[in-house]
């Protein structure tokens, strides 16, 4: 049965090694008779959540007219999500934090319509190699997925990805494919 995948990058690079990991991703999960929709929340004006419990007061899962709201629609029709991102001073860069923030419109008691995602994977690299500085990215990515029901699928975290080839010269990238493969 085939899948609706949403890519949501978050690197503010050009041909970033996220963006490489996702593509690998992708191009398999293609080839396997899946539909893939990207959405580059780099490239994307998303403001940082008020906290002002508005969500769905004007029919939108959020009351800010940004583009969050165009990748709430995504959220809301796509079965699986890939989060692709670099670490950022131990944590999602600001360009996707924004958005999982305003994902507190679909949580808990407050949240009025469900998200189609039921399934995500996280890829995420940087040229830090120490395996401590990933484990608050990792344990914000693990909390949300459990706190909106969504089965964690897979995790890539890769350090020491800074240098110009590094990333091809891992094993990272047929392991990104081989997971878009098993969707």
């Amino acid at each position: 049965m085939s899948k609706k995948i949403l890519v949501l990058t978050s690197s503010p690079r050009k041909n970033s090694n996220t963006t490489k990991m996702a593509r690998a991703f992708a191009q398999s999960a293609e080839t396997a008779g899946n539909e893939v929709i990207w959405f580059d929340a780099a490239k994307r004006k998303i403001n940082g959540c008020d906290a002002c419990d508005g969500c769905w007061s004007n029919g939108r899962a959020c009351v800010q007219n940004d583009d969050f709201n165009e990748l709430a629609a995504l959220l809301e029709s796509c079965d699986v999500l890939l989060i692709a991102t670099p670490l950022y001073w131990l944590g999602f860069p600001a360009q996707v934090k924004a958005a999982i923030d305003k994902l507190y419109a679909y949580g808990g008691e407050g949240g009025l319509r469900p998200l189609a995602v039921k399934e995500s994977y996280l890829f995420v690299c940087g040229g830090d190699v120490d395996k401590e500085e990933y484990k608050p990215i990792l344990q914000t990515y693990e909390t949300s997925a459990e706190f909106l029901g969504w089965k964690n699928r897979g995790v890539i975290q890769i350090g020491g990805v800074d240098a110009e080839g590094a990333l091809e010269a891992s094993c990272v990238l047929e392991r990104a494919s081989e997971l878009g493969k098993a969707v």
